[in-house]
Protein backbone atom coordinates (compact mmCIF):
# COMPACT_ATOMS: atom_id res chain seq x y z
CA UNK A 1 0.00 0.00 0.00
CA UNK A 2 2.74 2.54 0.79
CA UNK A 3 4.52 1.92 -2.39
CA UNK A 4 1.20 2.26 -4.22
CA UNK A 5 0.79 5.76 -2.83
CA UNK A 6 4.56 6.74 -3.33
CA UNK A 7 3.60 5.48 -6.74
CA UNK A 8 1.12 7.85 -7.32
CA UNK A 9 2.91 10.95 -5.59
CA UNK A 10 5.46 10.36 -8.03
CA UNK A 11 3.51 10.18 -10.72
CA UNK A 12 1.44 13.36 -9.71
CA UNK A 13 4.89 14.99 -9.53
CA UNK A 14 5.77 13.76 -12.78
CA UNK A 15 3.48 15.74 -14.36
CA UNK A 16 4.44 18.88 -12.75
CA UNK A 17 8.06 18.57 -12.54
CA UNK A 18 9.01 18.99 -16.35
CA UNK A 19 7.11 21.91 -16.21
CA UNK A 20 8.80 23.86 -13.30
CA UNK A 21 10.30 26.67 -15.99
CA UNK A 22 6.81 27.41 -16.47
CA UNK A 23 6.09 28.12 -13.01
CA UNK A 24 9.84 29.80 -12.39
CA UNK A 25 8.90 32.01 -15.74
CA UNK A 26 5.33 33.16 -13.68
CA UNK A 27 6.73 33.20 -10.82
CA UNK A 28 9.59 35.91 -11.80
CA UNK A 29 6.90 38.15 -14.16
CA UNK A 30 4.93 38.29 -10.64
CA UNK A 31 7.52 39.30 -8.17
CA UNK A 32 8.29 41.66 -10.74
CA UNK A 33 5.84 43.18 -12.15
CA UNK A 34 2.38 42.90 -10.46
CA UNK A 35 1.53 45.78 -8.52
CA UNK A 36 3.05 44.76 -5.57
CA UNK A 37 6.06 43.54 -7.00
CA UNK A 38 9.48 45.14 -7.81
CA UNK A 39 8.32 47.17 -10.70
CA UNK A 40 5.44 47.24 -11.25
CA UNK A 41 3.78 47.50 -14.96
CA UNK A 42 0.57 47.39 -15.73
CA UNK A 43 0.97 45.60 -19.54
CA UNK A 44 3.58 43.05 -18.36
CA UNK A 45 1.60 42.41 -15.48
CA UNK A 46 -1.28 41.50 -17.95
CA UNK A 47 0.53 38.10 -18.57
CA UNK A 48 0.67 36.66 -15.26
CA UNK A 49 -2.86 35.47 -14.73
CA UNK A 50 -3.20 34.01 -18.34
CA UNK A 51 -0.17 32.33 -17.62
CA UNK A 52 -1.37 31.01 -14.22
CA UNK A 53 -5.03 30.05 -15.64
CA UNK A 54 -4.22 28.85 -19.13
CA UNK A 55 -0.75 27.75 -19.75
CA UNK A 56 0.60 25.86 -16.56
CA UNK A 57 -2.72 23.87 -16.30
CA UNK A 58 -2.25 22.99 -20.41
CA UNK A 59 1.22 22.32 -20.32
CA UNK A 60 0.62 19.76 -16.62
CA UNK A 61 -2.28 18.04 -18.73
CA UNK A 62 -0.35 17.76 -21.90
CA UNK A 63 2.23 16.00 -20.04
CA UNK A 64 0.05 13.70 -18.12
CA UNK A 65 -1.35 12.58 -21.45
CA UNK A 66 2.28 11.99 -22.70
CA UNK A 67 2.92 9.70 -19.69
CA UNK A 68 -0.06 7.46 -20.34
CA UNK A 69 -0.75 8.05 -23.74
CA UNK A 70 2.17 9.31 -25.85
CA UNK A 71 1.84 12.18 -28.29
CA UNK A 72 -1.90 11.21 -29.09
CA UNK A 73 -2.43 11.71 -25.30
CA UNK A 74 -0.77 14.70 -24.85
CA UNK A 75 -3.06 16.22 -27.66
CA UNK A 76 -6.06 15.23 -25.78
CA UNK A 77 -5.18 16.14 -22.46
CA UNK A 78 -4.46 19.60 -23.72
CA UNK A 79 -8.18 19.99 -25.19
CA UNK A 80 -9.35 18.34 -22.47
CA UNK A 81 -8.13 20.39 -19.67
CA UNK A 82 -9.44 23.45 -21.44
CA UNK A 83 -13.17 22.55 -20.23
CA UNK A 84 -12.11 22.44 -16.37
CA UNK A 85 -10.36 25.55 -17.29
CA UNK A 86 -13.60 27.44 -18.76
CA UNK A 87 -15.82 26.65 -15.81
CA UNK A 88 -13.53 28.76 -13.13
CA UNK A 89 -11.49 30.84 -13.98
CA UNK A 90 -11.35 32.70 -10.55
CA UNK A 91 -9.50 29.37 -9.97
CA UNK A 92 -6.32 27.86 -10.90
CA UNK A 93 -7.22 24.36 -12.27
CA UNK A 94 -4.01 22.51 -11.68
CA UNK A 95 -5.12 19.53 -10.17
CA UNK A 96 -8.20 19.51 -12.37
CA UNK A 97 -5.19 19.02 -15.26
CA UNK A 98 -3.70 16.24 -13.30
CA UNK A 99 -6.72 14.37 -13.24
CA UNK A 100 -8.26 14.81 -16.94
CA UNK A 101 -4.84 15.34 -18.65
CA UNK A 102 -4.02 11.32 -17.65
CA UNK A 103 -7.73 10.91 -18.20
CA UNK A 104 -7.40 11.96 -22.13
CA UNK A 105 -4.07 10.26 -22.46
CA UNK A 106 -5.71 6.54 -21.16
CA UNK A 107 -8.59 7.27 -23.07
CA UNK A 108 -6.99 7.83 -26.98
CA UNK A 109 -4.62 4.66 -25.58
CA UNK A 110 -7.62 2.12 -25.52
CA UNK A 111 -8.67 3.33 -28.29
CA UNK A 112 -5.44 3.15 -30.52
CA UNK A 113 -5.38 -0.66 -28.91
CA UNK A 114 -8.84 -1.39 -29.83
CA UNK A 115 -8.24 -0.28 -32.80
CA UNK A 116 -5.04 -1.72 -33.86
CA UNK A 117 -5.60 -3.98 -36.99
CA UNK A 118 -8.46 -2.91 -37.66
CA UNK A 119 -8.24 0.33 -38.87
CA UNK A 120 -8.95 0.46 -43.32
CA UNK A 121 -5.21 1.15 -45.30
CA UNK A 122 -5.44 4.85 -46.41
CA UNK A 123 -7.86 5.47 -43.62
CA UNK A 124 -4.98 5.98 -40.76
CA UNK A 125 -4.44 9.49 -40.77
CA UNK A 126 -8.16 10.51 -40.93
CA UNK A 127 -9.21 8.69 -38.27
CA UNK A 128 -6.22 9.62 -36.18
CA UNK A 129 -7.11 12.65 -36.39
CA UNK A 130 -10.61 12.50 -35.65
CA UNK A 131 -10.68 9.66 -32.85
CA UNK A 132 -8.02 12.20 -30.81
CA UNK A 133 -10.07 15.59 -31.84
CA UNK A 134 -13.49 13.69 -30.70
CA UNK A 135 -12.23 12.19 -27.60
CA UNK A 136 -10.84 15.44 -26.45
CA UNK A 137 -14.07 17.72 -26.90
CA UNK A 138 -15.97 15.02 -25.06
CA UNK A 139 -13.34 14.90 -22.27
CA UNK A 140 -13.23 19.03 -22.20
CA UNK A 141 -17.44 18.90 -21.78
CA UNK A 142 -16.95 16.40 -18.93
CA UNK A 143 -14.09 18.74 -17.50
CA UNK A 144 -16.07 21.86 -17.66
CA UNK A 145 -19.29 19.91 -16.11
CA UNK A 146 -17.96 17.48 -13.53
CA UNK A 147 -14.53 17.74 -13.14
CA UNK A 148 -13.93 21.65 -12.80
CA UNK A 149 -17.08 22.22 -10.36
CA UNK A 150 -15.48 19.42 -8.18
CA UNK A 151 -12.49 21.61 -7.61
CA UNK A 152 -14.50 24.46 -7.06
CA UNK A 153 -16.55 22.48 -4.81
CA UNK A 154 -12.91 21.28 -2.67
CA UNK A 155 -12.44 25.16 -2.65
CA UNK A 156 -15.45 25.78 -1.43
CA UNK A 157 -15.29 23.21 1.66
CA UNK A 158 -11.97 24.70 2.55
CA UNK A 159 -13.08 27.87 2.93
CA UNK A 160 -15.66 27.64 5.02
CA UNK A 161 -13.19 25.36 7.26
CA UNK A 162 -11.03 28.21 7.68
CA UNK A 163 -13.43 30.70 8.21
CA UNK A 164 -14.55 28.05 11.17
CA UNK A 165 -11.36 27.96 12.55
CA UNK A 166 -11.19 31.90 12.14
CA UNK A 167 -14.42 32.69 13.80
CA UNK A 168 -13.65 29.98 17.18
CA UNK A 169 -9.93 31.72 17.56
CA UNK A 170 -8.49 28.05 16.68
CA UNK A 171 -6.08 30.24 14.02
CA UNK A 172 -3.45 28.24 14.34
CA UNK A 173 -5.21 24.68 12.95
CA UNK A 174 -6.10 26.79 9.74
CA UNK A 175 -2.61 25.12 8.56
CA UNK A 176 -4.59 22.19 8.32
CA UNK A 177 -6.44 23.64 5.75
CA UNK A 178 -3.49 25.77 4.16
CA UNK A 179 -1.32 23.26 3.33
CA UNK A 180 -2.95 20.49 1.30
CA UNK A 181 -4.89 23.36 -0.44
CA UNK A 182 -1.40 24.65 -1.76
CA UNK A 183 0.13 21.04 -3.01
CA UNK A 184 -3.36 20.80 -4.78
CA UNK A 185 -2.09 24.37 -6.04
CA UNK A 186 -5.02 26.19 -4.41
CA UNK A 187 -2.47 28.39 -2.60
CA UNK A 188 -3.36 31.54 -4.75
CA UNK A 189 -7.25 31.04 -4.35
CA UNK A 190 -6.86 30.34 -0.84
CA UNK A 191 -4.63 33.29 -0.11
CA UNK A 192 -5.68 35.98 -1.87
CA UNK A 193 -9.74 34.86 -1.88
CA UNK A 194 -9.89 33.79 1.65
CA UNK A 195 -6.99 35.63 3.68
CA UNK A 196 -6.51 38.80 1.56
CA UNK A 197 -10.17 39.86 2.36
CA UNK A 198 -10.24 39.55 5.96
CA UNK A 199 -6.51 40.88 6.47
CA UNK A 200 -7.55 43.91 4.60
CA UNK A 201 -10.37 45.03 6.61
CA UNK A 202 -8.15 43.88 9.80
CA UNK A 203 -5.25 46.08 8.63
CA UNK A 204 -7.76 49.13 8.07
CA UNK A 205 -8.49 48.85 12.06
CA UNK A 206 -5.13 47.80 13.46
CA UNK A 207 -2.94 48.92 10.81
CA UNK A 208 -1.61 45.19 10.38
CA UNK A 209 -3.11 41.86 10.30
CA UNK A 210 -2.04 37.83 11.19
CA UNK A 211 -4.02 36.65 8.25
CA UNK A 212 -1.55 38.42 5.35
CA UNK A 213 0.94 35.49 7.46
CA UNK A 214 -1.22 32.74 7.43
CA UNK A 215 -0.25 31.46 3.53
CA UNK A 216 2.90 32.73 1.86
CA UNK A 217 5.26 32.34 4.66
CA UNK A 218 8.36 30.09 3.36
CA UNK A 219 9.25 28.85 6.86
CA UNK A 220 7.29 25.40 5.72
CA UNK A 221 8.65 24.71 2.21
CA UNK A 222 12.07 25.43 3.27
CA UNK A 223 11.92 22.48 5.61
CA UNK A 224 10.40 20.06 3.42
CA UNK A 225 12.88 21.29 0.70
CA UNK A 226 16.23 21.29 3.08
CA UNK A 227 14.92 17.72 4.18
CA UNK A 228 14.91 16.43 0.78
CA UNK A 229 18.27 18.33 0.19
CA UNK A 230 20.39 16.02 3.47
CA UNK A 231 18.16 13.06 3.60
CA UNK A 232 17.09 12.06 -0.11
CA UNK A 233 18.26 9.21 -1.14
CA UNK A 234 17.38 9.27 -4.72
CA UNK A 235 20.36 11.62 -6.44
CA UNK A 236 18.18 13.68 -8.91
CA UNK A 237 16.03 14.58 -6.53
CA UNK A 238 18.26 15.56 -3.87
CA UNK A 239 20.69 17.56 -6.50
CA UNK A 240 17.43 19.65 -7.52
CA UNK A 241 16.48 20.58 -3.97
CA UNK A 242 19.04 23.72 -3.46
CA UNK A 243 17.96 25.20 -6.54
CA UNK A 244 14.16 24.87 -5.58
CA UNK A 245 15.67 26.72 -2.10
CA UNK A 246 16.72 29.73 -3.87
CA UNK A 247 14.11 29.54 -5.97
CA UNK A 248 10.84 29.12 -3.26
CA UNK A 249 12.66 31.62 -0.47
CA UNK A 250 13.99 34.67 -2.55
CA UNK A 251 11.75 34.09 -5.61
CA UNK A 252 8.64 33.29 -2.98
CA UNK A 253 7.29 30.27 -5.96
CA UNK A 254 5.72 28.16 -3.21
CA UNK A 255 5.00 25.77 -6.38
CA UNK A 256 8.29 24.54 -6.51
CA UNK A 257 8.47 22.34 -3.46
CA UNK A 258 4.72 20.75 -4.07
CA UNK A 259 5.66 17.89 -6.37
CA UNK A 260 8.52 16.99 -3.52
CA UNK A 261 5.18 16.35 -1.13
CA UNK A 262 3.60 15.15 -4.10
CA UNK A 263 6.32 11.95 -4.56
CA UNK A 264 5.92 11.53 -0.82
CA UNK A 265 2.29 12.43 0.32
CA UNK A 266 3.14 11.85 4.12
CA UNK A 267 5.48 14.54 4.08
CA UNK A 268 2.64 16.91 3.84
CA UNK A 269 2.40 16.76 8.03
CA UNK A 270 5.69 18.48 8.01
CA UNK A 271 4.83 22.00 6.91
CA UNK A 272 1.18 21.51 8.74
CA UNK A 273 2.81 21.39 12.02
CA UNK A 274 5.75 23.72 10.84
CA UNK A 275 2.87 26.42 9.91
CA UNK A 276 1.03 25.23 12.90
CA UNK A 277 3.86 26.20 15.12
CA UNK A 278 4.71 29.39 13.56
CA UNK A 279 0.99 30.71 13.49
CA UNK A 280 0.81 30.11 17.31
CA UNK A 281 3.91 32.30 17.85
CA UNK A 282 2.62 35.28 15.66
CA UNK A 283 -0.65 34.91 17.62
CA UNK A 284 0.96 35.09 20.90
CA UNK A 285 3.30 37.43 20.08
CA UNK A 286 0.81 40.22 18.08
CA UNK A 287 2.92 39.90 14.47
CA UNK A 288 0.67 40.94 11.49
CA UNK A 289 1.89 42.52 8.21
CA UNK A 290 0.66 45.87 6.64
CA UNK A 291 -0.08 44.22 3.16
CA UNK A 292 -0.24 40.71 1.23
CA UNK A 293 3.29 39.35 1.06
CA UNK A 294 3.04 39.01 -2.85
CA UNK A 295 5.02 36.64 -4.21
CA UNK A 296 5.65 34.61 -0.78
CA UNK A 297 9.58 35.57 -0.81
CA UNK A 298 10.88 35.76 2.65
CA UNK A 299 12.11 39.55 0.70
CA UNK A 300 8.58 40.31 0.71
CA UNK A 301 7.52 39.38 3.72
CA UNK A 302 9.97 41.28 5.11
CA UNK A 303 9.01 44.19 3.67
CA UNK A 304 5.55 43.85 4.69
CA UNK A 305 6.39 43.60 8.30
CA UNK A 306 6.57 46.89 10.44
CA UNK A 307 9.61 47.45 11.98
CA UNK A 308 9.16 46.22 15.43
CA UNK A 309 8.43 42.91 14.16
CA UNK A 310 10.90 42.05 12.07
CA UNK A 311 12.92 39.76 14.41
CA UNK A 312 9.37 38.37 15.82
CA UNK A 313 8.87 37.30 11.98
CA UNK A 314 12.18 36.11 11.38
CA UNK A 315 11.77 34.16 14.73
CA UNK A 316 8.87 32.71 13.08
CA UNK A 317 9.96 31.61 9.83
CA UNK A 318 12.35 29.82 11.79
CA UNK A 319 10.42 27.94 13.72
CA UNK A 320 8.41 26.77 10.60
CA UNK A 321 11.59 25.63 8.75
CA UNK A 322 12.57 23.79 11.94
CA UNK A 323 9.48 22.00 12.86
CA UNK A 324 9.12 21.30 8.81
CA UNK A 325 12.31 20.32 8.16
CA UNK A 326 12.70 18.05 11.79
CA UNK A 327 9.38 16.06 10.82
CA UNK A 328 10.12 15.99 7.09
CA UNK A 329 13.53 14.26 7.40
CA UNK A 330 12.62 10.77 8.82
CA UNK A 331 10.07 10.46 6.58
CA UNK A 332 12.14 11.50 3.50
CA UNK A 333 14.68 9.09 5.18
CA UNK A 334 12.86 6.05 5.71
CA UNK A 335 11.21 6.58 2.32
CA UNK A 336 14.19 6.77 0.40
CA UNK A 337 15.56 4.04 2.47
CA UNK A 338 13.87 1.20 0.34
CA UNK A 339 13.57 0.81 -3.09
CA UNK A 340 10.93 -1.58 -4.24
CA UNK A 341 11.79 -4.40 -7.04
CA UNK A 342 9.41 -3.05 -9.56
CA UNK A 343 11.26 0.69 -8.99
CA UNK A 344 15.18 -0.88 -9.60
CA UNK A 345 14.22 -2.75 -12.30
CA UNK A 346 12.44 0.58 -13.82
CA UNK A 347 15.41 2.55 -13.14
CA UNK A 348 18.02 0.46 -15.06
CA UNK A 349 15.82 0.10 -17.74
CA UNK A 350 15.52 3.73 -17.98
CA UNK A 351 19.22 4.25 -17.89
CA UNK A 352 19.15 1.00 -20.44
CA UNK A 353 17.31 3.62 -22.67
CA UNK A 354 18.57 7.02 -22.14
CA UNK A 355 22.12 5.44 -23.06
CA UNK A 356 20.51 4.10 -26.78
CA UNK A 357 20.43 0.71 -26.07
CA UNK A 358 16.75 -0.14 -26.23
CA UNK A 359 13.53 1.47 -26.94
CA UNK A 360 11.44 2.56 -24.01
CA UNK A 361 8.91 -0.59 -24.52
CA UNK A 362 11.66 -2.64 -23.51
CA UNK A 363 11.13 -1.22 -19.95
CA UNK A 364 7.78 -2.85 -19.88
CA UNK A 365 9.31 -6.26 -20.87
CA UNK A 366 11.47 -6.36 -18.21
CA UNK A 367 8.86 -6.11 -15.75
CA UNK A 368 6.81 -8.69 -17.37
CA UNK A 369 10.22 -10.91 -17.30
CA UNK A 370 10.15 -10.36 -13.60
CA UNK A 371 6.60 -11.19 -13.35
CA UNK A 372 7.43 -14.80 -15.27
CA UNK A 373 10.58 -15.64 -12.96
CA UNK A 374 12.76 -14.02 -10.72
CA UNK A 375 16.31 -12.90 -12.03
CA UNK A 376 17.89 -12.83 -8.89
CA UNK A 377 20.89 -14.55 -9.68
CA UNK A 378 22.46 -14.59 -5.90
CA UNK A 379 25.38 -12.88 -3.58
CA UNK A 380 23.08 -10.29 -3.65
CA UNK A 381 23.20 -10.12 -7.42
CA UNK A 382 20.14 -9.59 -9.96
CA UNK A 383 19.85 -9.29 -13.41
CA UNK A 384 17.32 -8.03 -15.38
CA UNK A 385 16.30 -8.21 -18.91
CA UNK A 386 13.43 -8.44 -21.25
CA UNK A 387 11.33 -11.26 -22.68
CA UNK A 388 12.05 -12.99 -25.85
CA UNK A 389 9.14 -11.01 -26.96
CA UNK A 390 10.99 -7.87 -26.98
CA UNK A 391 14.25 -8.50 -28.97
CA UNK A 392 13.09 -6.27 -31.50
CA UNK A 393 13.18 -3.41 -29.44
CA UNK A 394 17.14 -3.73 -28.33
CA UNK A 395 18.69 -1.14 -30.90
CA UNK A 396 22.76 -2.34 -29.89
CA UNK A 397 23.77 -4.80 -27.26
CA UNK A 398 24.58 -3.02 -23.81
CA UNK A 399 25.16 -3.44 -20.07
CA UNK A 400 24.12 -1.07 -17.01
CA UNK A 401 24.23 -1.66 -13.54
CA UNK A 402 23.22 -0.06 -9.95
CA UNK A 403 24.46 0.12 -6.39
CA UNK A 404 21.74 -0.39 -3.70
CA UNK A 405 23.71 -1.05 -0.48
CA UNK A 406 20.67 -1.40 2.00
CA UNK A 407 19.40 -4.06 -1.07
CA UNK A 408 16.07 -4.54 -3.05
CA UNK A 409 13.86 -7.66 -1.96
CA UNK A 410 13.63 -9.67 -5.15
CA UNK A 411 11.22 -12.19 -3.71
CA UNK A 412 13.09 -13.30 -0.33
CA UNK A 413 16.59 -12.60 -1.13
CA UNK A 414 18.16 -8.80 -1.29
CA UNK A 415 20.14 -7.46 -4.24
CA UNK A 416 22.43 -4.57 -3.68
CA UNK A 417 23.51 -4.75 -7.30
CA UNK A 418 21.15 -4.63 -9.96
CA UNK A 419 22.68 -5.39 -13.55
CA UNK A 420 20.43 -4.50 -16.89
CA UNK A 421 21.51 -6.08 -19.99
CA UNK A 422 20.11 -6.24 -23.51
CA UNK A 423 21.55 -7.83 -26.13
CA UNK A 424 20.79 -8.69 -30.08
CA UNK A 425 21.15 -11.80 -30.99
CA UNK A 426 22.40 -14.01 -28.18
CA UNK A 427 24.84 -11.34 -27.13
CA UNK A 428 22.69 -11.50 -23.87
CA UNK A 429 24.47 -15.01 -23.06
CA UNK A 430 28.29 -12.98 -23.42
CA UNK A 431 27.08 -10.44 -21.15
CA UNK A 432 25.65 -12.55 -18.45
CA UNK A 433 28.84 -14.97 -18.57
CA UNK A 434 31.21 -11.25 -18.26
CA UNK A 435 29.01 -10.28 -15.28
CA UNK A 436 29.79 -14.09 -13.67
CA UNK A 437 33.30 -13.79 -14.34
CA UNK A 438 33.71 -10.45 -13.32
CA UNK A 439 31.85 -11.19 -9.56
CA UNK A 440 33.31 -14.48 -9.39
CA UNK A 441 35.74 -13.23 -7.13
CA UNK A 442 34.15 -12.26 -3.82
CA UNK A 443 36.23 -9.51 -2.75
CA UNK A 444 35.77 -7.72 -6.38
CA UNK A 445 31.67 -8.39 -5.33
CA UNK A 446 31.71 -6.93 -2.16
CA UNK A 447 33.69 -3.82 -3.41
CA UNK A 448 31.93 -3.45 -6.68
CA UNK A 449 28.44 -3.22 -4.29
CA UNK A 450 29.73 0.04 -2.34
CA UNK A 451 32.28 1.37 -4.58
CA UNK A 452 32.21 5.29 -6.73
CA UNK A 453 35.14 4.14 -8.72
CA UNK A 454 33.68 3.75 -12.46
CA UNK A 455 37.10 3.34 -13.63
CA UNK A 456 37.74 0.28 -11.63
CA UNK A 457 34.38 -0.94 -12.72
CA UNK A 458 34.92 -0.93 -16.45
CA UNK A 459 37.54 -2.53 -16.37
CA UNK A 460 36.80 -5.57 -14.38
CA UNK A 461 33.43 -5.40 -17.13
CA UNK A 462 35.22 -4.87 -20.01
Amino acid sequence: MKNKVQQFGKFLSGMVMPNIGALIAFGFLAALFIDTGWIPNEKLNSMVSPMLTYLIPILIASTGGKMVGGDRGRVVGAIAVIGAIMSDTSITMLMAAMIIGPLGGFCIKKFDEAMDGHMPAGFEMLINNFSAGIIGMLLAILGYTAVGPVMSAILVVLAAGVNILVVHGLLPLVAIFIEPAKVLFLNNAINHGIFTPLATAQAAEAGKSIMYMLEPNPGPGLGVLLAYMFFCKDMKTKQSAPGAIIIHVLGGIHEIYFPYILMNPLVIIAPIVGNMAAVFWFNLTDCGLVGPASPGSIIAYLMMTPGPDIWKVLVGVAIATGISFGIASPIVTIAGGKNSLEEAIQAVGELLHQLGYVDETYVDAMQEREKLITTYMGMGVAIPHGTSQAKGTVKKTGIVFLQYPQGVDFGDEKAQLVFGIAGIGEEHLNLLAKICEALEDEEVLEKMKTTDDIDWIMERLS
